[in-house]
């Protein structure tokens, strides 16, 4: 057959297809193309590679008898020692030689260096104290100078989060001090109990939230006590030493000690060259009703943590000048101050209002500021959750709500801005003066305390409700910082949602799971009580008391 032929024949083909071409070959034709277009058109990208979250911890070749293998993150794998610190550098040395951990006087010195952030004190919606990090260096140099002209070598801290409560903290560690962060409004039974178990001899507290004359009369061991007045009690006097407490504290005011002191007095921080080591920081966590029993971090402890969370987040989205961080929790919580700590070693601007102990209204603790990174608890977020989500109530804002959803849990990737997403912005909670500037939220389920569990599925609405990344991460007393989190691109739901997951270990920490009751361990099922070892670990390791899982994809749960 030649070419003439098939192309007799093709005419022919075409010539019968058109006579056969009706309205409904449009229609099908039209809607293959469209469905074809919106595939193309449509696609979107896994921000990162599903491999990356089906293995999300290395476990160690080998198992003890009665134990799980032994859990790294993929960061810090075995035969590599963990992150131990900040990985201070000499000035002038080589940038290819071995820098050494640090502690908290290197994360305020690198606060204070270069493209610095502010600190911000909040008092509501419409007063916004900033603070120059200068007079804050002169605050930490004058107090720290007078405690320990006084003899003080344990501070107790009791105080709602405020710059006073980071400056005295610091102060401890540049001038050889021990501090004890105790946490704020508690009984005055708990409190003279906690300065009695932790030895302190020096208290720094704000006017009207001590209960000088129980304290003194149950607790002898108190020499010095120093208020932070506020604006409307400064014309009083509060130097003045009740009667019947004798000579035997010494009573000042944070404020006297910085205005009796010349004004370029304490605007130099000590050399670092030749300095002692600096001391522990003590920390009260409460349990229900009760508390936990004290737990002694090391500076080592605490400056692991802080670098394994600024290694946690890709380089991309890591916390950096341009970034306003809020806690809205007590910094007195060990993932709190650390996180915190992380934040003022990147620059970040930190806002501080008086947090205590109660949850916070997430809405009112961030009005006045619009911060890109919070840090709360369970309870505040959940509560905020369950006021969205019972305003989803219509076809439509459960359709949109369905797709933003959609694209996270099948797409891996935050839902992109379209007309169907803006429908619910109204009933979205309103986290700052600037709506959509939050980024990153984290939320941490503290071992020992009533806290509720966040499951995936609440974790994937908040994604939604806030527009931003949530890290949902299991602190425990024992361990600076947090134990595990989620990782930062990680949106799956698992099954119907309701299960729970704290992602895999921080890089410094290990994680494995031994025998406990009725739970034991076999090579198919690793359910056990959690153990947690490593530099960040009080002690170096520690059974946090909890029943835990590893899931299929090496992440911890909890049973």
């Amino acid at each position: 057959m030649g070419a003439g032929d098939y192309l007799t024949k093709l005419d022919e083909s075409l010539s019968a297809l058109g006579s056969q071409w009706n309205g409904y070959s449009t229609g099908i034709a039209t809607a293959f193309v469209v469905m074809l277009t919106y595939s193309v058109m449509s696609r979107v990208e896994p921000e990162i590679h599903p491999m990356l979250l089906a293995r999300q911890a290395q476990g160690s070749a080998v198992r003890q008898e009665g134990q799980s293998p032994i859990y790294r993150a993929n960061s810090a794998p075995h035969g590599y020692p963990l992150n131990s610190g900040l990985n201070v550098k000499t000035p002038g040395a080589s940038k290819w030689a071995a820098g050494r951990d640090g502690d908290l006087r290197d994360i305020w010195r690198n606060a204070i260096s270069g493209d610095a952030g502010a600190i911000l004190t909040v008092l509501g919606r419409e007063k916004v104290l900033d603070h120059k990090l200068s007079e804050i260096t002169r605050q930490i140099n004058l107090v720290g100078q007078h405690i320990a002209s006084q003899g003080g070598k344990k501070v107790a801290i009791y105080l709602p989060n405020s710059v006073e409560l980071l400056a005295a903290l610091f102060a401890c560690s540049f001038h050889g001090l021990t501090a004890v962060l105790i946490p704020f409004n508690v009984s005055d039974a708990e409190l003279v109990s906690m300065l009695r178990r932790s030895e302190a001899d020096a208290v720094v507290t704000a006017t009207g939230s001590f209960p000088f004359d129980s304290v003194v009369k149950s607790y002898p061991g108190l020499r010095q006590l120093i208020w932070v007045v506020d604006e409307g009690s400064k014309h009083m006097d509060w130097n003045e030493v009740p009667q019947g407490t004798g000579s035997r504290v010494n009573v000042s005011t944070w404020q006297d000690i910085l205005n009796d002191n010349p004004v370029a007095a304490g605007l130099e921080l000590p050399a670092a060259e030749g300095q002692s080591p600096a001391k522990e920081v003590i920390m009260f966590t409460k349990k229900g009703g009760d508390l936990e029993e004290m737990v002694s971090f090391t500076q080592g402890n605490l400056v692991s943590a802080v670098s394994a969370q600024l290694t946690a987040v890709p380089s991309k989205y890591k916390l950096s000048q341009a970034d306003l961080f809020l806690p809205a929790s007590s910094l007195v919580s060990p993932f709190t101050l650390v996180m915190t700590l992380a934040a003022l070693h990147a620059n970040a601007s930190v806002a501080l209002n008086s947090v205590a102990g109660a949850t916070p209204d997430l809405e009112l603790a961030t009005a006045g500021v619009a911060p890109t990174v919070i840090v709360t608890e369970p309870e505040a977020i959940l509560k905020s959750h369950e006021q969205v989500n019972g305003k989803l109530t219509s076809y439509i804002a459960k359709a949109s709500h369905y797709v933003q959803t959609r694209s996270l849990v099948q797409n891996g990737a935050m839902p992109a801005a379209s007309f169907l997403a803006s429908y619910n912005d109204s009933i979205r909670p309103v986290f700052g003066t600037t709506p959509g500037k939050l980024r990153l939220l984290y939320v941490a389920d503290t071992v020992g305390t009533q806290s509720s569990r966040l499951s995936e599925a609440a974790l994937s609405n908040l994604r939604v409700f806030t527009g931003s990344r949530v890290i949902h991460a299991l602190a425990a007393p024992q361990v600076a910082g947090a134990v595990a989190q989620t990782q930062f691109h990680d949106y799956r739901v698992q099954g119907d949602g309701s299960g729970t997951h704290y992602g895999a270990p921080l890089s410094s920490v290990e994680v494995y799971l031994k025998d406990s009751g009725s739970h034991k361990i076999t090579d198919t099922d690793y359910t056990g009580e959690v153990v947690v070892r490593g530099p960040a670990v009080s002690g170096g390791e520690a059974s946090i008391g909890i029943i835990g899982n590893i899931r299929q994809d090496n992440t911890l749960g909890r049973v």
